[in-house]
Protein backbone atom coordinates (compact mmCIF):
# COMPACT_ATOMS: atom_id res chain seq x y z
CA UNK A 1 0.00 0.00 0.00
CA UNK A 2 1.51 3.34 -0.83
CA UNK A 3 -0.33 6.72 -0.66
CA UNK A 4 0.65 9.58 -3.13
CA UNK A 5 -0.71 12.69 -4.84
CA UNK A 6 -3.16 11.88 -7.30
CA UNK A 7 -2.66 11.69 -11.02
CA UNK A 8 -5.01 12.08 -14.18
CA UNK A 9 -5.70 7.77 -14.65
CA UNK A 10 -6.60 7.71 -10.82
CA UNK A 11 -9.83 9.88 -11.30
CA UNK A 12 -11.95 7.08 -12.25
CA UNK A 13 -10.76 5.15 -9.95
CA UNK A 14 -11.33 7.59 -7.26
CA UNK A 15 -15.00 8.22 -8.59
CA UNK A 16 -15.83 4.75 -8.50
CA UNK A 17 -15.42 4.33 -4.97
CA UNK A 18 -17.13 7.81 -4.10
CA UNK A 19 -19.74 6.65 -5.52
CA UNK A 20 -19.40 3.46 -3.59
CA UNK A 21 -19.50 4.80 -0.55
CA UNK A 22 -22.05 8.05 -1.00
CA UNK A 23 -24.67 8.76 1.36
CA UNK A 24 -27.45 8.26 -1.58
CA UNK A 25 -26.11 5.18 -2.68
CA UNK A 26 -26.11 3.13 0.63
CA UNK A 27 -28.81 1.53 2.49
CA UNK A 28 -29.05 2.87 6.51
CA UNK A 29 -27.24 -0.10 7.68
CA UNK A 30 -24.43 0.71 5.31
CA UNK A 31 -24.07 3.94 6.05
CA UNK A 32 -22.74 2.97 9.63
CA UNK A 33 -19.68 1.96 8.06
CA UNK A 34 -19.23 5.81 6.97
CA UNK A 35 -20.47 7.77 4.00
CA UNK A 36 -19.28 10.76 1.94
CA UNK A 37 -22.04 13.43 0.99
CA UNK A 38 -20.51 15.49 -1.42
CA UNK A 39 -21.36 14.88 -5.55
CA UNK A 40 -17.84 15.01 -7.30
CA UNK A 41 -17.39 15.30 -11.37
CA UNK A 42 -14.79 14.35 -13.46
CA UNK A 43 -13.85 18.06 -13.81
CA UNK A 44 -13.89 18.90 -9.61
CA UNK A 45 -11.46 16.14 -9.90
CA UNK A 46 -9.15 16.85 -12.43
CA UNK A 47 -9.10 20.64 -11.40
CA UNK A 48 -7.98 19.72 -7.75
CA UNK A 49 -5.27 17.28 -8.86
CA UNK A 50 -3.85 20.15 -11.72
CA UNK A 51 -3.50 22.27 -7.66
CA UNK A 52 -1.96 18.92 -5.92
CA UNK A 53 -5.13 18.70 -3.82
CA UNK A 54 -6.14 14.99 -4.33
CA UNK A 55 -4.01 12.18 -2.59
CA UNK A 56 -4.64 8.56 -3.14
CA UNK A 57 -3.94 5.05 -1.32
CA UNK A 58 -2.96 3.16 -3.64
CA UNK A 59 -2.74 -0.86 -3.30
CA UNK A 60 -2.06 -3.37 -6.55
CA UNK A 61 -2.54 -0.81 -9.50
CA UNK A 62 -6.16 0.34 -7.48
CA UNK A 63 -7.70 3.21 -5.94
CA UNK A 64 -8.53 2.42 -2.44
CA UNK A 65 -9.00 5.38 -0.69
CA UNK A 66 -8.36 9.07 -1.46
CA UNK A 67 -8.67 12.91 0.36
CA UNK A 68 -8.99 16.32 -1.16
CA UNK A 69 -7.92 19.39 -0.25
CA UNK A 70 -7.47 22.91 -1.10
CA UNK A 71 -8.41 26.51 -1.07
CA UNK A 72 -12.02 28.11 0.04
CA UNK A 73 -11.59 29.19 -3.31
CA UNK A 74 -11.91 25.57 -5.07
CA UNK A 75 -14.77 24.38 -2.59
CA UNK A 76 -16.74 27.82 -2.59
CA UNK A 77 -18.55 26.41 -5.55
CA UNK A 78 -20.37 23.68 -3.27
CA UNK A 79 -23.19 25.84 -0.89
CA UNK A 80 -21.66 24.66 2.89
CA UNK A 81 -18.13 25.64 2.24
CA UNK A 82 -19.17 29.61 1.84
CA UNK A 83 -21.30 28.80 5.17
CA UNK A 84 -18.44 27.33 7.17
CA UNK A 85 -15.90 30.37 6.48
CA UNK A 86 -19.10 32.62 7.45
CA UNK A 87 -18.21 31.01 10.78
CA UNK A 88 -14.68 31.41 11.10
CA UNK A 89 -14.88 35.13 13.08
CA UNK A 90 -16.15 33.25 15.94
CA UNK A 91 -13.69 30.80 15.43
CA UNK A 92 -9.94 29.69 16.70
CA UNK A 93 -7.77 27.09 16.71
CA UNK A 94 -5.57 26.64 19.38
CA UNK A 95 -5.93 30.02 19.96
CA UNK A 96 -5.26 31.10 16.70
CA UNK A 97 -8.10 33.03 14.62
CA UNK A 98 -8.90 31.03 11.55
CA UNK A 99 -8.80 33.04 8.29
CA UNK A 100 -9.50 31.83 4.04
CA UNK A 101 -5.84 33.16 4.27
CA UNK A 102 -4.60 30.73 6.85
CA UNK A 103 -6.44 27.59 6.33
CA UNK A 104 -7.43 25.22 3.83
CA UNK A 105 -10.59 22.63 3.40
CA UNK A 106 -9.70 18.79 3.85
CA UNK A 107 -12.10 16.48 2.57
CA UNK A 108 -14.25 14.48 1.63
CA UNK A 109 -12.03 11.64 2.11
CA UNK A 110 -12.53 8.24 1.95
CA UNK A 111 -11.07 4.80 2.62
CA UNK A 112 -12.33 1.39 0.81
CA UNK A 113 -14.00 -0.64 4.00
CA UNK A 114 -11.40 -3.58 3.17
CA UNK A 115 -8.81 -1.21 4.37
CA UNK A 116 -10.84 0.74 7.46
CA UNK A 117 -9.39 0.35 10.35
CA UNK A 118 -5.90 -0.17 9.24
CA UNK A 119 -3.13 2.26 9.17
CA UNK A 120 -4.49 3.53 5.24
CA UNK A 121 -6.22 6.76 6.90
CA UNK A 122 -3.40 7.77 8.80
CA UNK A 123 -0.86 7.20 5.80
CA UNK A 124 -3.29 9.10 3.61
CA UNK A 125 -4.01 12.12 6.06
CA UNK A 126 -0.14 12.58 6.32
CA UNK A 127 0.61 12.67 2.71
CA UNK A 128 -2.14 15.38 2.33
CA UNK A 129 -0.80 17.13 5.67
CA UNK A 130 2.74 17.47 4.67
CA UNK A 131 2.20 18.23 1.16
CA UNK A 132 -0.10 21.53 2.18
CA UNK A 133 2.25 22.53 5.23
CA UNK A 134 4.09 24.90 3.19
CA UNK A 135 0.94 26.74 2.15
CA UNK A 136 -0.97 27.11 5.42
CA UNK A 137 -0.92 26.51 8.82
CA UNK A 138 -4.37 25.42 9.37
CA UNK A 139 -6.68 22.35 7.91
CA UNK A 140 -10.37 22.56 8.39
CA UNK A 141 -13.33 20.54 7.75
CA UNK A 142 -16.61 19.24 8.36
CA UNK A 143 -17.73 15.38 9.53
CA UNK A 144 -22.08 14.66 9.47
CA UNK A 145 -23.13 14.35 12.89
CA UNK A 146 -24.81 10.82 11.55
CA UNK A 147 -21.04 9.99 10.64
CA UNK A 148 -19.78 8.49 13.98
CA UNK A 149 -17.42 6.56 12.48
CA UNK A 150 -15.44 9.68 10.56
CA UNK A 151 -15.74 11.37 13.91
CA UNK A 152 -14.25 9.00 15.94
CA UNK A 153 -11.46 8.10 13.27
CA UNK A 154 -10.84 11.69 12.63
CA UNK A 155 -10.38 12.63 16.46
CA UNK A 156 -9.15 9.52 17.67
CA UNK A 157 -6.39 7.93 15.32
CA UNK A 158 -5.80 11.62 13.45
CA UNK A 159 -6.19 14.07 16.48
CA UNK A 160 -8.60 16.71 15.02
CA UNK A 161 -9.77 18.84 17.27
CA UNK A 162 -13.70 20.23 16.82
CA UNK A 163 -13.99 23.63 16.74
CA UNK A 164 -17.73 24.59 16.07
CA UNK A 165 -21.06 22.79 15.70
CA UNK A 166 -23.64 23.87 13.17
CA UNK A 167 -26.29 23.36 10.77
CA UNK A 168 -27.04 23.54 6.93
CA UNK A 169 -29.39 22.10 4.69
CA UNK A 170 -31.70 20.07 7.54
CA UNK A 171 -28.08 18.21 8.58
CA UNK A 172 -26.39 18.72 11.71
CA UNK A 173 -22.57 18.69 11.59
CA UNK A 174 -19.10 19.13 13.42
CA UNK A 175 -16.20 21.26 12.34
CA UNK A 176 -13.04 20.37 13.52
CA UNK A 177 -9.20 21.68 12.98
CA UNK A 178 -5.61 20.64 12.75
CA UNK A 179 -2.36 22.11 12.15
CA UNK A 180 -0.02 20.84 9.50
CA UNK A 181 3.22 21.98 11.18
CA UNK A 182 4.27 19.06 12.81
CA UNK A 183 4.72 20.68 16.17
CA UNK A 184 2.73 23.49 17.69
CA UNK A 185 0.98 26.14 15.85
CA UNK A 186 3.45 29.26 15.74
CA UNK A 187 3.15 32.53 14.74
CA UNK A 188 1.89 32.60 11.26
CA UNK A 189 0.60 35.70 10.55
Amino acid sequence: MITRKAIASDVSGILELHSLNLYSNLSEAARADGFVTTALTVEQIQSLIAQTGVFVVEQQGMVLGYALAGSWNFFSQWPIFPYMVSRFPSLKFQGHPITVDNSFQYGPVCIDRTLRGSNALPLLFETMRSSFASRYPIGVTFINKQNPRSLSAHTRKLKLEIIDEFDFNSNSYYGLAFSTLSNKLTDFN
